[in-house]
């Protein structure tokens, strides 16, 4: 073939597969040799699926037989660790190792079903409560752009994995920018979807309320609608994923641009490639005022850190084998929890709620919000966040200050590639919209996208020329 195959979106795999072009099991030997030559750069994969090649047979005797399961049969993906799926162990990549799983949860169930092939389950860091990826268990986890620098996290294994060509998606879940971040520092489309739009069900816990949603990293806005066509949909057995999607009005669409939420930091670089963004709107038609962030995050941000701590703390009451595994920075984290009182887990979920209810007011004025992704420009690879961001010392999240209260307030948001530093790293700009606008979140990315495709960005491995 001309194009290689892993250079390729997951929809044009499905149509060389339809026209008979190309074979599922083309595509994952292409996956497995691109994997093969980048691993020992980056470190992405935590485990390989030992039936990938069994299930990408039966995809290519679908094709022939014309019984495709969907669009995306016997496309290659990755899935992150924690997800929990049948025949591979799945873990919370702490130390130690689990029993292959009896069945897939429910989102991974969805794109199995859809015939997608298993190539492999990617790395995170311990617990996925960190925004860069490496484990005692798994090692660190490098940027294909910089194996020098982090991807982000948690989902930091699948944009590796999806930036460098291995799959061209990667399952994975963002609890507070864990695809989208990585989106953003890896040059992919990420999207975080409304609380119950893709249901989670069999999974392994998590330590942050209801904030986590399952999703998926991909190179092209078009293979993401694709992917939440597929995980989405209601189930009886999911209270929240029975809403209804809100209708699109027929006015014009207002956003807001929000460059700083208050006194946070943002780098320069970063700055000036989202400064872009409201011209490029208005060019697709959408009216852009400029302002502050509509609802106050102040309160949540500083109680961020407790959420996890007393999450981990669950988590290890439940199961005490789980805690005597768990690495030693976490059972600290786990001992924190357990002496919060009940007062402070109230708080957290009254003023969960309060955000909640400013948000949806906020979203009845405007249709979009649009900041940064991330603050802060990729930093080192086995650093858990940079200290300093453009000149001024910040904790462990000021590089996720956008991110984190969308999945408090339960809403839609997307990241998508804007141009590159200066010295080619990505970046990403960072849409939210209000509860179940999913949709309209996907239309206005597509049309940005249009206009300035990313997706023929490749990286170089370390010593190649670039073609």
């Amino acid at each position: 073939m001309s194009t290689e195959l892993w250079r390729l979106s997951a929809l044009d795999l499905g149509q060389l597969f339809a026209a008979g072009r190309a074979s599922p099991v083309d595509a994952l030997e292409a996956a497995q040799a691109r994997a093969a030559a980048w691993e020992p750069h980056l470190n992405a994969l935590s485990r390989d699926n030992p039936r990938a090649r069994s299930e990408a047979e039966a995809s290519a005797a679908r094709w022939r037989a014309g019984a495709a399961l969907s669009p995306l049969d016997g496309v290659p993906m990755t899935v992150k660790e924690f997800l929990v799926t049948e025949g591979m162990p799945s873990t919370y990549a702490e130390p130690g190792e689990a029993p292959s799983a009896a069945r897939d949860e429910l989102p991974v169930a969805r794109m199995r079903q859809a015939g997608l092939v298993t190539l492999a389950k990617t790395t995170m860091p311990e617990f996925a409560v960190q925004g860069f990826t490496a484990s005692a268990r798994f090692g660190v986890t490098r940027n294909p752009w910089n194996p020098a620098l982090t991807p982000g996290g948690s989902t930091g294994g699948g944009a590796a994995a999806t930036a460098a060509g291995y799959a061209p998606i990667a399952l994975g879940t963002d609890g507070g920018g864990s695809l989208r971040r990585p989106a953003a520092h890896t040059g992919l489309v990420g999207l975080k979807s409304s609380l119950g739009r893709v249901p989670r069900l069999g999974g392994l816990p998590s330590p942050l309320l209801d904030f986590e949603v399952a999703g998926a990293l991909t190179r092209t806005v078009a293979d993401t609608r694709a992917v939440l066509r597929l995980m989405q949909g209601a189930d009886p057995r999911v209270l929240w994923s029975g809403f209804a999607v809100a209708p699109r009005s027929a006015r014009p669409l207002r956003a807001r641009y929000v460059e700083r939420i208050g006194e946070a930091p943002l780098d320069p670089v970063v700055a000036a490639s989202c400064r872009r963004a409201p011209g490029e709107l208005r060019a697709i038609g959408v009216a852009v005022e400029e302002g502050p962030l509509p609802v106050d995050i102040t309160g949540l941000n500083g109680l961020w850190p407790e959420i996890g701590k007393i999450g981990i703390a669950r988590l290890f009451a439940a199961d005490p084998a789980l805690a005597a595994r768990a690495s030693a920075p976490y059972r600290a984290m786990a001992e924190e929890g357990a002496r919060a009182p009940a007062t402070l887990l109230c708080d957290i979920v009254e003023r969960v709620q309060a955000l909640r209810n400013a948000a949806s007011a906020a979203f009845a004025e405007i249709d979009l919000l649009v900041t940064p992704s991330a603050a802060a420009m990729p930093w080192a690879a086995d650093a858990v966040y940079p200290e300093v961001i453009d000149g001024q010392p910040v904790g462990p999240r000021g590089h996720a200050v956008y991110s984190g209260w969308v999945n408090a307030a339960a809403l839609p948001a997307l990241s998508l590639p804007v141009d590159p530093a200066p010295d080619g790293m990505p970046i990403g700009l960072h849409l939210v919209a209000g509860f179940g606008r999913d949709d309209l979140l996907l239309d206005v990315a597509e049309a940005l996208e249009s206009r300035r495709p990313f997706a023929d960005r490749w990286p170089v491995l370390p010593g190649e020329v670039s073609r």
